[in-house]
């Protein structure tokens, strides 16, 4: 019986992450006090609150089988662990898609600290159940997100769930919405790093996804020319003409090829003039016209982008962690010096002689003469 029963509960390990505060069974639930802290009890207040099984058969323990107390201690001790965690830097993660019911698609980046995490069951699910939650809002307010309703609880509560189960920092960093009534959305996902959103007026939902998997590979800063601010390419246009302007040809014609470059970079620049990447025989213009539909514009966001990474010094953190640290070589003794030296019968009187040990720096090791030098000194004098 005691290795089945802990068969059992060692299988509960695998079960995916259902955070407590989404188990409306667990609300007003406590056993009498004082009373034994069974098997079948540990695995109930585990699956609901997805902490850990030693954690929650102390819990149980400290409050006497009272699974409803022992799930709000659980959940105190979750959220003191997820403000520790705050801290640490989150570059990792996922993208993930949501579909809402009006046509709009919508793109949730939430990061992690490891790629290890970012493959985890537990962690794609949370990605996901954002990305649901945040395509039945209006906006791409993150806060609105996380203070939405789930069973009673926020979503903030079931990532602080979330955090207390992992161990690493989990954030919701951003949300990216397109489309709507009137215009075709399509939406690629490359390898949940990379999420591109695209919006079309006319044409298939297929069409919006190949021109997103452009957009994946070739990252175009602009979907159109007339898209581009000004002061882009005024920026642009001072850089190619001062490239030029001292060739020595006559003005007019350095503007034309100043107007030739400046319009080879709208074509390498702009989405709607890049050779498109499926077929490399038009360009995506051209693949939109020929299918009756017309660029709206597109939203492509990456995991981590503009997050800097903390990088440390390995060498350093050995040696801190082993205790060693890098210790200046000790000077050696310096020479003696010697004043006038008293003698006796023309001879020195070494009975009387004072010699004086000091240890200067090294600079000052290098203006003193040798010992011998001094010594013959001492003699002369």
């Amino acid at each position: 019986m005691k290795v089945a029963a802990a068969l059992a509960l060692t299988a509960t390990m695998a079960t995916a992450f259902t955070p407590f505060s989404l188990n409306p069974t667990l609300r007003h639930r406590s056993t009498s006090l004082n009373a034994e802290v069974t098997t079948a009890l540990i695995k109930e207040l585990r699956e609901s609150t997805g902490a850990g099984m030693m954690d929650c058969k102390k819990a149980l323990q400290e409050f006497d089988g009272d699974i409803t107390a022992a799930a709000d201690d659980l959940r105190k001790k979750g959220l003191a662990k997820a403000d520790k965690k705050a801290s640490r830097i989150a570059a990792e993660g996922k993208i993930a898609i949501g579909k809402a019911a009006d046509g709009r698609s919508v793109l949730v980046e939430v990061n992690c600290e490891t790629d290890f995490v970012a493959k985890d069951d537990s962690f794609a699910s949370f990605a996901d159940q954002a990305a649901t939650l945040a395509a039945s809002l209006s906006g791409d307010d993150v806060e609105s997100l996380m203070a939405s309703n789930v069973d009673g609880s926020t979503f903030e509560d079931v990532r602080a769930a979330l955090v207390a189960k992992i161990g690493e920092n989990i954030q919701v960093r951003r949300i990216a919405a397109r489309g709507g009534s009137g215009t075709t959305t399509g939406a690629y996902i490359h390898m949940n790093r990379i999420g591109v959103l695209v919006e079309i007026e006319g044409g298939t939902q297929e069409l919006c996804t190949d021109v997103a998997m452009h957009v994946a590979a070739m990252n175009p800063p602009y979907a159109t020319k007339e898209d581009v601010p000004a002061e882009d390419v005024e920026r642009e246009r001072a850089f190619l003409t001062s490239q030029v302007e001292d060739s020595g040809k006559p003005a007019d014609i350095v503007a034309k090829m100043v107007d030739g470059r400046l319009n080879k970079w709208f074509s390498e620049s702009c989405l709607v003039s890049q050779t498109y990447v499926k077929t490399n025989d038009k360009t995506v213009g051209k693949l939109l016209e020929e299918n009756g539909a017309k660029m709206i514009g597109f939203t492509r966001i990456e995991v981590g982008e503009g997050i800097e990474k903390k990088k440390d010094d390995f060498a350093a953190e050995v040696a801190a962690m082993a205790g060693q640290k890098k210790e200046e070589p000790a000077a050696a003794p310096a020479p003696a010096t010697a004043e006038a030296a008293p003698t006796k019968d023309g001879e020195v009187d070494w009975d009387k002689v004072k010699i004086e040990w000091v240890t200067p720096s090294s600079s000052s090791m290098e203006e003193l003469p040798p010992v011998s030098d001094m010594e013959e000194d001492v003699v002369k004098n």
